[in-house]
C-alpha cells in the first residue's frame, strides 16, 4: 500500500488531542440534596435497567478516534496494489465511412464503436494502460500508454470518423511495433468489417444488417437540343425498386421522376431528358431513406456557367483578334490604337491585356496579358525580345512533347499538321514559362505568369504576316489559351471524399475561401496560379475568390467512396505477428468509497451514542 497524498497522515495528531480532551473535560459533580425514599428507589430502578451507562463515554470516544483515523487515511489517498490484475490496451477505431451508417438505434457504426471501447476501458482494471488510434483520413494517434482512465474516456469524446476510404495498415504497424516491446499488449480492432483469420486481435464487429442505396457515375450532355443526364443506382442489401428524381438548379421540386429496378449489388443504368440546356447545377436523387444517406445524391455543378471576362486589344489591326474573341464566346471585347492606350480612360479595369505588334511602358498589374510579336521588353513580364530573326526557308514549328498535364491540356485537339514560319522574335526568359510551339529551338508560343502573378501568353510573331492563323489547329489553341488564361475556379464539380481538387487561382485573386459541408472556413494560399485542397467530408463545398471588387463563386460536391458504400465486407486476414505473453501489469485499488462508508457508519454510531447520554440526563 502507498499514500498518493501522505501528508494527510498528519491529520492523526488530532487522536492523541481527542484523549486528552476526554481525561481533562470537565465532570458532572454529584451535590448532596434532600431525597425521598421515592427518589431512592427510582435512583436504584434506573441503574438496574441501564448497566452500560458507565461505559458510554469511552465508547463515544473510540468512535470519535476511529473517525479521525478514517478521515486522515481518506486525505492520504491509500492505493493497494494488486498484482498481475491491469492490462496494457490498444484500440484501434476503423474510422472509414462506412462508420458513418446509421444502425436501428440510430446512432452510427462509429458511435457504436466508442461505445464498444468505452465499456472496455471502463471494466478494466485501474492501473490498466490505454493507447487509441483512429484510422481514418490519416491515421491519428489520440493517446499511447496513458493510465489515466478518466482521461482516456474523455478523449475517446473527441474522436470523429472520415468519409473517404482507409485500411488500417499504419495502425496496425503501430500496433505491430508496441507489441514487439510489449507481447502482453491486448489489441482491439473495432471494425464494420469481419475478417475470416486473426491473430493476436480481437476484433469487434459493429456491422448490422443495414439497407443502403446510392447513385453513381452521374454525368450529362447535350444532345437534340436537350440536356441528357445519366448514370447508374445500385442496391447494397437486396432488390429494390427505387425512385429516382432529377432537380435542376436547386429546385424543391424535382425536374423529372422514374421507377428503376435494381437487383442486389448490380450497376443498374437510368438516364433523363431535360429542355434546361442552361443550368448551373443538377441532382439526382434516391427518394428512399437508407443508413446511409451521403451517397443517395449525385450533384453536378456548370463550372462554366458563370465565365466571363473582359477584354483589351490594343492593335493598329485589330479586327482578326476582335473577331477570334467574340467567336470564342468572350462577352465583351474593346479596342485602341497603341498610340491612345497610354492615355486611354479606365485602361485599368479589363481581365485581359493583348498587345498586337506594340509593348507598353508598364505591365497591366490587375488582368492577364497577351503579347502578340511584342516590340520591346517590358518589364516584370518575364521574358525579354532579344532581336527579331528572318528565315531565308520557312521552319517547320515544332510542337512540344512533353508529357506535363498542362502541356497536354494546351495543346489538347490540336492535329498538329505541318506549318511554317518565315518570322520570328527570339526571345529569352527569366521566369518559369511553358513552351508550347518553337521553330528551330526557340520558342514562339509560350505561357506563363508575370511578376504581378497574372497569366501571359506570348505569340513571337505576327499573325498577319503568317499562315499560322489559317492553320485548322489556331481556333482550338486559342481556346486552350483563354481556358488557361480565363480558368474556371475548378475543371470538375464533382469528387469522392478524399480526393483533392485543384483550384485556380484566377488573375488578381485576392482571397481563396473554402467553406466546408461541416462549416469550416479555410483560407488557401493564393501565391501560385493552382493550390490543390484535399475534400474530407461529404456534401457541398463552396469556394470563393475574390478578385477586387467582384466575387467568383463555385461549389463542389463529394460523395463517399464506392468500396465504402458495403454494408458487409469481410476480408481475409488481420494479423499481428509475434508469441503473446500471458503476463500483465500490476493494477491498483484506490477507491475511497470504502473509507466514506465506514465514517458514515461511524458518526451516526457516534451520534446515537451522544443522543443516548442525553436521553440519561434528563
Amino acid at each position: 500500500m502507498r499514500f498518493l497524498y501522505p501528508l494527510g497522515l498528519l491529520g492523526l495528531i488530532a487522536v492523541p488531542i481527542l484523549i486528552i480532551i476526554y481525561i481533562i473535560k470537565n465532570k458532572y459533580v454529584e451535590q448532596v440534596v434532600s431525597s425521598t425514599y421515592l427518589w431512592t428507589l427510582s435512583e436504584k430502578f434506573l441503574k438496574r435497567r441501564n448497566p452500560i451507562r458507565m461505559i458510554t463515554g469511552i465508547i463515544s470516544l473510540i468512535l470519535q478516534i476511529l473517525a479521525v483515523i478514517f478521515i486522515s487515511f481518506a486525505i492520504s489517498h491509500p492505493v493497494f496494489t494488486l498484482p498481475h490484475a491491469a492490462e496494457d490496451f490498444c484500440f484501434i477505431i476503423d474510422g472509414s465511412g462506412s462508420m458513418n451508417i446509421t444502425l436501428q438505434d440510430g446512432a452510427t457504426r462509429f458511435d457504436e464503436a466508442k461505445e464498444r471501447v468505452r465499456k472496455l476501458i471502463s471494466d478494466s482494471a485501474t492501473g490498466s494502460a490505454y493507447t487509441l488510434i483512429v484510422a481514418g483520413d490519416s491515421t491519428d494517434t489520440l493517446y499511447q500508454s496513458i493510465e489515466d482512465k478518466e482521461r482516456a474516456l474523455s478523449l475517446l469524446d473527441e474522436a470523429e470518423p472520415s468519409f473517404g476510404a482507409s485500411g488500417f495498415v499504419n495502425a496496425v504497424s503501430r500496433a505491430q511495433e508496441m507489441f514487439g516491446f510489449n507481447p502482453a499488449l491486448s489489441v482491439y480492432v473495432v471494425t464494420d468489417k469481419s475478417y475470416e483469420q486473426t491473430e493476436n486481435v480481437n476484433v469487434v464487429n459493429v456491422s448490422d444488417g443495414a439497407k443502403n442505396y446510392a447513385v453513381s457515375d452521374v454525368e450529362y450532355s447535350f444532345a437534340g437540343g436537350k440536356l441528357i443526364v445519366g448514370g447508374n443506382v445500385i442496391s447494397y442489401n437486396g432488390d429494390a425498386e427505387l425512385d429516382l428524381n432529377l432537380y435542376i438548379d436547386g429546385a424543391e421540386e424535382c425536374e423529372s421522376t422514374q421507377k428503376v429496378e435494381v437487383k442486389n449489388l448490380e450497376l443498374t443504368p437510368f438516364s433523363f431528358e431535360s429542355d434546361s440546356v442552361d443550368f448551373a447545377s443538377l441532382k439526382v436523387a434516391v427518394a428512399q431513406t437508407d443508413s446511409l444517406m451521403n451517397d443517395n445524391e449525385s450533384v453536378l455543378y456548370n463550372v462554366r456557367y458563370d465565365r466571363s471576362f473582359t477584354t483589351l486589344v490594343v492593335s493598329e489591326t485589330p479586327f482578326f483578334l476582335q473577331a477570334v474573341f467574340k467567336a470564342l464566346g468572350n462577352a465583351r471585347v474593346d479596342v485602341a490604337k497603341p498610340d491612345k492606350y497610354e492615355n486611354l480612360t479606365g485602361k485599368d479595369g479589363y481581365g485581359l491585356y493583348v498587345f498586337d505588334g506594340f509593348s507598353p511602358a508598364e505591365l497591366p498589374r490587375n488582368g492577364a496579358v497577351w503579347f502578340v510579336n511584342p516590340k520591346s521588353s517590358v518589364e516584370n513580364s518575364g521574358f525579354s525580345m532579344q532581336s527579331e530573326i528572318s528565315l531565308s526557308e520557312p521552319g517547320k514549328l515544332a510542337f512540344s512533347t512533353s508529357s506535363s498535364t498542362r502541356v497536354k491540356n494546351l495543346l489538347a485537339g490540336l492535329s498538329k499538321s505541318d506549318i511554317y514560319l518565315s518570322e520570328y522574335v527570339k526571345c529569352g526568359q527569366y521566369r518559369n514559362f511553358i513552351n508550347l510551339i518553337s521553330v528551330e529551338g526557340s520558342p514562339v508560343v509560350f505561357a506563363g505568369t508575370n511578376s504581378f502573378g497574372n497569366r501571359e501568353v506570348v505569340f513571337a510573331f505576327d499573325f498577319h504576316n503568317s499562315d499560322v492563323p489559317l492553320s485548322p489547329d489556331f481556333p482550338a489553341l486559342i481556346n486552350n489559351l483563354i481556358g488557361y488564361t480565363f480558368p474556371a475556379v475548378v475543371d470538375n464539380s464533382s469528387y469522392f471524399c478524399g480526393d483533392s481538387a485543384d483550384i485556380n487561382v484566377l488573375a488578381n485573386c485576392e482571397s481563396v475561401r473554402v467553406d466546408t459541408p461541416q462549416g469550416k472556413v479555410v483560407y488557401l494560399d493564393t501565391s501560385n496560379p493552382v493550390v490543390s485542397y484535399t475534400l474530407d467530408e461529404a456534401g457541398v463545398y463552396t469556394v470563393t475568390e475574390i478578385i477586387g471588387n467582384t466575387t467568383r463563386t463555385v461549389n463542389l460536391f463529394a460523395t463517399v467512396p464506392v468500396s465504402e458504400r458495403y454494408v458487409t465486407v469481410s476480408e481475409p486476414s488481420l494479423v499481428i505477428s509475434g508469441q503473446a505473453s500471458s503476463e500483465r501489469r500490476d493494477g491498483r485499488y484506490e477507491d475511497l468509497l470504502a473509507f466514506f462508508i465506514i465514517l458514515a457508519v461511524l458518526f451516526i454510531a457516534d451520534w446515537m451514542v451522544y443522543c443516548y447520554e442525553q436521553y440519561q440526563l434528563r
